[in-house]
């Protein structure tokens, strides 16, 4: 009988031992279940966790995004600087879809690229983008402000210091029946100077005939838009900025307009269709236009290289073209008070009527 027990005992170890070996053996995925203290049981309980691992080369929605094409179109000018790092990023495929740029010589081939949906968005002179809102009864959006004033009193003499100092004086100019004008008469009549009796203006067809004037005169006073400012200062050393006109016109507006160059503008039916893509291509322009202020001689290098102006001319031009990016309310009482300044002097300057709200997209 002692010999009978001794045996089963030594199975009953045996069993034990069994158990744990198989126990040693798990990896640490495997949780060992607890065994209470005192008990008889000589089995484990073992309960297995099992691992979950994500798949390789998950994409998230975001990234699974297609990138669509999209029509950009912008003047040879200022309005069209602070587009250029967005340019040039579009080049390297680092844009949040595709863009293809369309640098324009003339309005009239950005107005026809957006009649025909050419272009799904553009960068335009003010009052061009209200007039294209009118004649499409509404299908022209206004997203943003790319351009503040551009336009300058300059002389090669040291007579004029502020705006009463132009009375009396004879003033050359280009931009007949057009915004330069209606700018000029609006600032002179602000301050007292009735253009037509007071001052004696000389309307030039091209900027490059104003600079000429200044180029062949010791004591002759004009009104340019920058770059031609600049031009004529790098050849000229008797030539100086005089007065600055939107800081004039800042200066007496009384319903917060300011003088609004360039604006950027987006085709309805496109924006209706693809708001966020056009949202990220507005953000990836603010961006750029903080690079273009901020690094001169970098933009200055991309202004070059798309053609818009040479770089040297821009490096000095920049400081002075306003190059910004206003969106929302802002937008909308800087540009309101100044295309009402216009209107008053000429509905057809503005397309007819001044835009309603419809005009305005509010981001």
């Amino acid at each position: 009988m002692k010999h009978f027990k001794g045996i089963l005992l030594l199975v009953l170890c045996l069993t034990v031992l069994t158990a744990c070996g198989k126990n040693s053996g798990t990896n640490d995925n495997k949780e060992q279940g607890p065994t209470a203290a005192g008990s008889n049981d000589i089995t484990a309980t073992i309960t297995v966790t099992p691992t979950v691992q994500a798949p390789e080369n998950t994409v998230t929605p975001e990234a699974a995004k297609e990138k669509i094409d999209i029509n950009i179109g912008a003047l040879k000018g200022p309005t069209a600087i602070g587009m250029v790092q967005v340019m040039d990023l579009a080049d390297q495929g680092k844009t949040a879809n595709h863009y293809n740029f369309t640098v324009s010589g003339t309005p009239d081939e950005i107005s026809a690229g957006l009649a025909k949906g050419d272009l799904d968005i553009a960068a335009v002179p003010s009052n061009l983008a209200a007039v294209l809102y009118n004649k499409t009864q509404g299908k022209i959006k206004l997203a943003g402000i790319n351009t503040l004033g551009v336009l300058y009193i300059v002389e090669t003499g040291d007579t004029i210091h502020s705006v009463e100092d132009l009375k009396g004086k004879t003033i050359y100019s280009s931009g007949f029946g057009a915004t330069p004008q209606y700018t000029l008469n609006y600032l002179l009549n602000a301050y007292g100077i009735d253009p037509e009796k007071d001052v004696t203006i000389e309307y030039k067809t091209e900027h490059t005939e104003v600079a000429a004037v200044l180029s062949s005169s010791d004591n002759a006073i004009a009104m340019l838009p920058q770059p031609f400012v600049t031009t004529v200062m790098m050849s000229n050393d008797k030539a100086r900025i005089a007065l600055d006109v939107a800081d004039e016109w800042d200066k007496v507006s009384k319903d917060g307009s300011s003088v609004v160059t360039g604006v950027v503008v987006v085709r309805d039916e496109f924006l209706q269709n693809n708001k966020e893509a056009f949202d990220a291509f507005m953000d990836e322009y603010s961006a750029s236009v903080d690079f273009v202020n901020s690094d001169v001689p970098e933009a200055s290098a991309l202004v070059e290289k798309y053609d818009i102006f040479k770089a040297a001319v821009a490096k000095k031009a920049i400081p002075d073209c306003n190059i910004t990016l206003i969106r929302g309310e802002d937008m909308k009482t800087k540009l309101s008070g100044y295309l009402t300044a216009l209107f008053n002097q000429n509905p057809e300057s503005v397309g007819g009527k001044l835009p309603d709200d419809g005009f305005y997209y509010m981001q």
